[in-house]
């Protein structure tokens, strides 16, 4: 009989769900889709119910291609979400208003209330943190929606569909309740908080990433066939899930995403804080994860060519000879990390006229800025990298991958997966014991 681990990740358009065994061995997965959550003007929000109809409608499909007895195996469940979504609800976890989702930036003023009473190194800043929802939404509850006044619990996009499984709704985990305010180094909810006039009943116990709660409701046993003994564990944030899928476990070893734009994250010993390059650390067991965006990417690539013309371009590319274009690319003038400066002008000239070489050059001026982030990482005091592994959608790029080995100087890796819901399933099955 073998033993099954769930885990279920709340992405920005769907839901999706990975069984693994104890060998971490893929045994089945389904998705489901869900709608754009609805936008007027910075106000981004969407019906928690969604959540859960696509959870339950991906959680019949994959308990449904398991051998018979499928079911029965399944040992623990954990759930990622999206950053910073955020919704009230009453004691028993019945939503009181739609879901404030992660990119909601209506909360402009109560973001400076913050910022005149959080530390710097706290990752509550910014109009769309969960805190600044939070805070909107209190300040709401005289006025426009009353009923939030009920409230008994705040709750992020994971905690919510986790109470929804469990029937308990009071319970974070220490990655999602960073931008609500919660202090992971001393692993308590601050005494600033106290400035804001939030009541500090609403906010959730939090617990490490991983760590049982309980075990299913009597009601999901009978829906889905389950054990009644299946545990629901803690769980994280998309893009912390999505790092634990890669590999990457200990100190040192690091992921590039290569997508749209340039993310870097490296494992630490300590945590650390550097808001300016918008750098922040989430925990992993006992060490941190820490890490930062740039602006260019891929993005800037389809700026000036094709999709098609990027692969037809790239078996011709020579990775061992370097152009000796120093660029920087950037769709527009700005750069957050490793240049903080809102100003920063975009490097792309002079432009060659072999297009060839001008998209090379582009690549090894992204690799460029990869290696410069991890500099700056290692010197606010993270390791330099031992090994990085690649995760996005350029990971398929293998004369970009030489590049960026050769500017890095160290061993670069393929993902071992990429799917945030692998992440949560690693969880499940106990990955911080």
């Amino acid at each position: 009989m073998t033993d099954l681990y769930l885990g279920i990740d709340l992405g920005t358009s769907g839901c999706r769900i990975i069984a693994i065994d104890n060998n971490s061995t893929i045994h089945g997965q389904s998705s489901r889709a869900l709608p754009a959550p609805l936008r007027n003007g910075d106000a981004v929000e969407q019906d928690p119910q969604l959540w859960w109809t696509a959870t339950q409608e991906a959680l019949h499909d994959l308990l449904n291609s398991l051998p018979d007895d499928g079911a029965q195996q399944v040992r623990a469940i954990a759930v990622d979400g999206t950053s910073a979504t955020l919704l009230l609800t009453d004691d028993a976890g019945h939503p009181l208003c739609p879901a404030l989702m992660y990119h909601d930036a209506r909360s402009a003023q109560q973001a400076a209330q913050i910022k005149s009473a959080a530390s710097p190194e706290s990752g509550a800043h910014g109009a769309t943190s969960a805190l600044a929802k939070l805070l909107y939404l209190h300040q709401q509850s005289d006025k426009a929606q009353p009923e939030i006044a009920h409230a008994r619990h705040a709750v992020h996009q994971a905690d919510w569909i986790m109470g929804q499984l469990s029937g308990h709704f009071g319970i974070s985990d220490e990655n999602n309740a960073l931008k609500l305010g919660y202090d992971a180094v001393k692993r308590e909810w601050p005494a600033w908080l106290d400035k804001l006039g939030i009541n500090k009943k609403l906010l959730p116990e939090v617990l490490p990433p991983g760590t049982p709660i309980g075990t299913i409701t009597a009601q999901i046993q009978r829906e889905f066939g389950l054990s009644p003994d299946t545990r629901v564990v803690t769980g994280t944030t998309d893009s912390t899930a999505a790092f634990l899928a890669t590999g990457a476990h200990s100190a040192g070893q690091a992921v590039t995403s290569l997508g749209s734009t340039l993310v870097i994250k490296i494992i630490s010993p300590k945590p650390i804080f550097a808001p300016t390059y918008g750098i922040y650390s989430h925990r992993l067991g006992d060490l941190w994860l820490a890490g930062g965006a740039s602006n260019s990417g891929g993005a800037v690539l389809l700026k000036y060519f094709t999709q098609d013309q990027l692969t037809a371009m790239t078996p011709q590319l020579q990775p061992a000879q370097a152009t000796g274009l120093d660029y920087y690319p950037l769709l527009a003038p700005g750069e957050r990390f490793p240049v903080c400066d809102a100003t920063f002008v975009p490097r792309l000239t002079p432009r060659p006229a072999d297009d060839l070489q001008f998209f090379q050059g582009m690549l090894e001026g992204i690799a460029r800025i990869e290696q410069q982030g991890y500099q700056r990482l290692a010197e606010l005091g993270a390791p330099y990298p031992t090994a990085v592994y690649t995760a996005g959608s350029g990971a398929r790029n293998r004369a970009w991958q030489e590049i960026r080995q050769r500017m890095l100087n160290v061993p670069i890796h393929d993902a071992k997966q990429q799917d945030a819901a692998y992440g949560a399933a690693l969880l499940a099955k106990g990955l911080f014991k």
